[in-house]
Parts: C-alpha cells; structure tokens; sequence
C-alpha cells in the first residue's frame, strides 16, 4: 500500500489561506464564476480544485472529478463537497499528466492554477486532450500587468519572494497569451482587475476544442 504523501510547509500555507481568507476574493469575482459555470453539464474535470470554492456554482447532476496535487487540500475540499451534498471524484495527482482517457470530460474548469506550475503549457495540452470535442475550458486566472507598466515592475519585483510563500505562485505570467496559443478552437478572453495587491490583473472566459 503506497503511503499518503505528505504536503509541504507551502503547500499547508496555502491551504491555510485558502481556507481561512478566501471570501473577500469570492465576493470579487462570484458573478463572473455564476456566468461561467452555472450552465455547465454532463461530466467536469477542474483541475486544482482547492478547497471546492468552485463546487457552489455548479448545476446539481454534474458528474465531477478534481485533479488535486496539494493533499493539505483534500479533506477542506471533502467537507465542502459534503456540506454541499455533492459527490466528487477526486484525483491526487498533478495536471501535467492527468489519469484519465482522451474526449473524457464535456468542461475543464481551471481557476488560479496556471499561475504555479513550471510549465502551464503542459496543462492545457492534457486539458485539451481530455475535452471531448466542442468541449470548453472555462478559467479564471490572475495575470501579468501590461509590459512596461509601473504596476508590472513591482509584480515582478514581488516574484521572487511571492513564489516562495506561494508555492510557486507567479505573479507575472503572461497566461492569457500562453491560452491563445494553446490550438483552441475559439478563444474568448476578458480582462479585469479585483483590486488585491500584486495580483489584481485577471482574466476570464472560455475556449472550445
């Protein structure tokens, strides 16, 4: 029987916060989930899923499995799915390489995730291949400010202290480029701003397989 990894101090830190000071972001940026995920159907796969921020805005009858590799996550994500009376699949393991078979899920949710991994590239290759085709990945993601704003300086002034206490988290990733390039069918993007310190710059939409 293969032992339960153990997280890392980042890793405790970070769901920690995202236990504790989650609702003030919640409330910043809960209409655009509602808009994005309350339509969704048939079978979901989020990848990252925390602790189940994301579960409240899912229609009921979802079949829904989450990809999780922080395991300080997984019982918070746990009691959230059983206050909510939902039943999920989850999948502790990385994104880069996701245990499932190509055309598997109808959604991809991916939200605050991109901004970690060394290769963010690699996700959404594995996000594309188990879309079935005419899937979505529906995403939420905090981004770089514009080149050569004062705001993009201190962003990445902040990284290398922000990445540290973040578990890899970096605050001045292109993403928005890196998903255009991704071979998505139909790319559709909104900026916006929430107004939290280094990280306010975000993006959000929806592309199709």
């Amino acid at each position: 029987m293969t032992a339960p990894i153990k997280p890392t101090l980042a890793q405790r830190w970070v769901a920690f916060v995202f236990k504790r000071g989650n609702k003030s972001y919640e409330n910043a940026v809960k209409q655009r989930k509602r808009a994005l995920m309350s339509q969704l159907g048939g079978t979901i796969v989020e990848i990252g899923p925390g602790a189940g921020a994301n579960l409240q805005y899912l229609p009921p009858g979802v079949r829904w499995f989450g990809v999780e590799p922080n395991p300080a996550m997984i019982e918070n994500l746990k009691r959230t799915a059983d206050a909510a009376g939902l039943k999920i699949n989850i999948i502790e393991s990385r994104a880069e390489k996701i245990d499932l078979p190509d055309a598997f899920a109808d959604h991809v949710i991916c939200t605050l995730v991109l901004c970690s991994p060394p290769d963010p590239g690699l996700i959404l290759k594995e996000a594309a291949r188990i879309l079935k085709p005419g899937g979505t990945f529906v995403f939420i993601e905090h981004v770089a400010a514009p080149r050569g704003s004062f705001y993009r300086y201190i962003q990445q002034f902040a990284r290398p202290l922000w990445r540290r206490i973040n578990d890899g988290c970096c605050p001045d990733r292109d993403t928005g480029a890196l998903i255009e390039r991704a071979g998505f069918k139909r790319v559709q993007i909104e900026n916006f701003r929430t107004g939290f310190p280094i990280v306010s710059p975000h993006i959000a939409g929806v592309v199709v397989k």
